[in-house]
This record gives C-alpha cells, structure tokens and sequence, in this order.
C-alpha cells in the first residue's frame, strides 16, 4: 500500500449533496489508484447544525453508492482536546493570541467598512495586549477567542494540483479566528490540525474550499507541519449555470434514490462532471474508473449538470442490471405503489422478475419501471384518453374483442407463440390488418397503447385475466362510445 492518504470530511447539516458525493468518488477514485487509504471523518463542530440523524443518512448514503472507506469515521466533535492542545501550543510561541473583541465592537467596524466600501479585516485590536490588560478584560466578563496571528506582507501561494499555483495577499487576510469563544474549533483550524495529525498527504474538495486554503497553510505552517496537496475540483453548475438547487431536479443522493435511480448508474454519471476517462467513452464501471482516474484529467471548468443525460444513463444501467439485482432495487418501488406488500412467495418473485424482463427495456428508472407495471397486479386501470378515440372509436371493434375473446378462450395452451399464431390466422381470416387487432387489445388488457409486446403481456397475465380484461373492453365500448 503507498503512502497516499485521503480524506472525504463532510457536515453533518444536511443529506448528501451531488457535489458532495461526487468529491467522495474523486476522493475515492484517486486514492484507489494510488493504492492508498481513504479516510472518512465527520466535520461536526457545528453544534447548533449538526444533527445525528443526518450523520446516519450520511453513513447509507455513501454505502449506498458503494464507497467504501479504510479508516472512520472519525467525528471533530470527539477530538477537541486536540485542537484545543495544538491552540495552546500556538498560544505558547506568539503564533496566537486571545482577542476579547466584543459582538458590538466588531459589528461596528463591519459597519464603517460597508460605509467605505471596503471588506472589513480585522484590525488586530488585541495583538499586541498586556498580560494586566487580559486580566481587565476577563474581570470584566469578557469571553475570548482565539486568533492566529498570520502576516502583513507578502503572498502565500496554493500549488493546486488542477489549477496550477493560486496566489493569495497577505494583506488581505486577517488574524482569523482559529477557537471560538466557546472553546470550539473554527473549520479552517480543525481541518489542518486532523489532516495533519491523520498523515492526509492530498486534499481533495470542491472550489468552493480554494479561497480557505491560504488560511489553512497559514495554520500548518504556524504548526510546524508538512503541507498536504491540494486539488480543488470544478463546480457543478445548473443547464443555466446558475447555481444547482432543487428546482433544477434531484441534488441530494437521498433524492435519487428515492425517485427511482440506481447507484451504479448516479456513480457512472457523478464521474463525468469535470473528469473524462478519454476516447469518448461514457458507461463505465467502477473499476474502470479507478483505472482511468488521474486528477490531471479533471478539468478546471464547471460542470454543468443534465438530469436528461443521468436519466439516460440510469436507463441504461436497468437494461443492463443483473435480473436478481434488478429485483431487489426494484421491489421497494412496488411496495411503495402498493402494487406488492409483505414477503413474496417463491412463485411471486418469479413473476415479479418476469415482469420486469418485460418492462424494463423502456424504463429510465424505477419510479417508471413500476409505473410501467402497474397494470399486471391490478385491473383498476383507466383506458388512456388519446387511446380511447383510436383503438376503442372504430366501428366494429367490440364485435372484433369478441371474436378475438371465443378465439382465445378456445386455446389450449396460452403463451406469445400461440396468441401470435391466432392473431396471424384471424388477419387472414378477416382480412384486417394486425394492428386494427392488436391496438384494441392492448388498450383492453393494460389500458395503454405502449409498452412490451402484447403477446408477452398476454402470456404474463395468463388466459382467464386477459379475457376477462377484453370483456370488460367490450362493455366499456359498447356502452360509452
């Protein structure tokens, strides 16, 4: 194993965004190649944020994708007296100092810097305090933070490994916070003190993150520590490059599971948002990824996100899935339909796998699939309103359900090889054409004029359900139109 380490550090505010997942995958991928280690840790110093229950939601979003960690998670709210530790050593050399600055006297200078128009940094009010001047500030009841003093002149440069090098002014970076007057780490401290003290060789995130990694040098260098790499990875944009939100669509892998997507197919999708394997090639499995994956080939430009080119692929991935593992993804979309409930039986799941051999071929993901089968476990089904007109409307089509029912209840054996025999005969017979037979029929036994081969449904639904079903036609017709 080499000696490359990663980490995926998410908060714990809120399920699982694509671009959060999409840099565990770029996290993931990367290392994989490397033969490295990835780390899972769980950025909760956000007390008043961060929430178990979306940690929990966190944990099956990432397993349900598939992204499986070596170490973790470890959790910033267990490590305080880590950072705590590392403060006072800061503390120790000058390379912080307490600021007792009050909520007011900031707001103030925050104020007069919108009136001038300027960013407001902070003056660095208390750098310079005498230990009898802290004495009166806490008497005085004052509550400290912590600043790290960083410096005035100069530039700290970021050497990013896919926008080349970023330069920062110093000037332009004040003495920020690094502990928080109740004792808690600021995100820029607690991320440098764990990726160093956790041996983190390359950091990889989102851009987002690119304008705190001149803060978090600063920290590591004040520590004393080697830096990590850093690659920031693209934004991810809305078809308008807007920013993504939901009114553009699913945004949250709990969102694509529950409209219907598989993992496999999300993973492939997520993949090709700012990375591209080379040769045009789009449908690949994980391991082909791993393969093809450097950070070399991840662009610098936003990627723009087309929930019509992951339906897509998701069709793909169903088409394609394993029979049993279809199955199983699928089952829980029926059960939420009420199409299906409890345990199924040894015959049911045959059925049921049967079933979806027969619709899968159209479906762009599971929400549709069962929608597309919904007719083989229910008769109350409507006849679809534009197939009324142009199946039902014809003259003469309740006496042709009829003959087409005598026919079929004459048959001895019912399967898509019978039914199309009978079909061909009663065209030469009554010199019509096939689909003057077949359109009605499929509109009589699904109460669509879509989906797989009529003779396959006949045969699923079975002799006494599909005749049934064309009687019903039949009074439907001869009473309404």
């Amino acid at each position: 194993m080499s000696d490359v380490k990663v980490r995926f550090a998410p908060s714990p505010t809120g399920e699982l965004h694509i671009g959060g997942a999409r840099t565990a995958l770029f996290n993931l991928l990367h290392v994989r190649s490397e033969g490295g280690t990835f780390i899972l840790r769980i950025d909760d110093t956000d007390l008043e944020r961060s929430r178990a229950d979306y940690i929990d939601k966190l944990l099956d979003s990432l397993r349900w994708l598939g992204f499986d960690w070596d170490e973790g998670p470890y959790y910033q709210s267990r490590r305080i007296e880590h950072y705590t530790a590392e403060a006072q050593r800061l503390l120790k050399v000058n390379a912080a100092y307490r600021c007792y600055c009050t909520v007011e006297e900031l707001a103030a200078g925050r104020e007069a810097a919108r009136k001038e128009n300027r960013a407001f940094l902070y003056p660095g009010t208390c750098r310079e305090l005498t230990p009898e001047q802290e004495k009166e500030h806490l008497e005085a009841g004052r509550e400290a933070v912590v600043r790290l003093r960083t410096p005035d002149r100069g530039t700290t440069v970021v050497d990013d490994q896919i926008r080349g090098k970023v330069s920062f002014e110093n000037e332009t970076l004040d003495d920020f916070i690094i502990i928080k007057s109740n004792g808690q780490p600021t995100y820029n401290f607690a991320s440098v003190v764990d990726d160093l003290q956790m041996g983190i060789t390359d950091v990889i995130r989102a851009e987002e993150h690119l304008s705190n990694t001149p803060r978090q040098l600063l920290c590591a260098l004040a520590l004393g520590y080697d830096l990590p790499r850093f690659a920031h990875v693209p934004m991810i944009l809305a078809p308008d490059r807007s920013k993504l939100s939901k009114r553009h669509g699913a945004t949250s892998v709990e969102e694509f599971y529950r409209e219907g997507y598989l993992p496999e197919a999300l993973v492939n999708y997520m993949a090709l948002l700012g990375w591209s394997p080379g040769e045009d090639r789009e449908i690949l499995t994980l391991e082909e990824m791993i393969a093809s994956f450097s950070l070399q080939r991840v662009n610098k430009t936003a990627a723009i996100y087309d929930v019509n080119k992951l339906a897509w692929m998701n069709g793909h991935y169903i088409r394609e899935y394993d029979p049993d593992k279809l199955a199983e993804a699928a089952l829980p979309f029926f059960k939420r339909d009420g199409l299906l409930e409890g345990d199924l039986t040894e015959p049911e799941f045959a059925y049921f796998k049967r079933v979806l051999e027969a619709v899968r071929e159209r479906a762009r993901t599971l929400v549709e699939l069962a929608e597309a089968a919904e007719y083989f476990y229910t008769d109350q089904f409507e006849y679809e309103e534009k197939g009324i007109k142009k199946a039902f409307g014809k003259e003469g089509t309740a006496g042709i359900l009829r003959e087409i029912t005598a026919e079929l209840r004459a048959l001895e054996s019912f399967d898509r090889e019978t039914t199309a025999a009978l079909y061909d005969s009663l065209v030469e017979k009554k010199g019509l054409s096939l689909g003057r037979l077949i359109q009605p029929t499929r509109l009589a036994i699904t109460g669509r004029m879509g989906g797989p081969g009529l003779f396959e449904i006949m045969e699923l639904l079975g002799q006494e359900k599909t005749i049934a079903r064309l009687e019903k036609a039949i009074v439907y017709i001869e009473t309404n139109l």
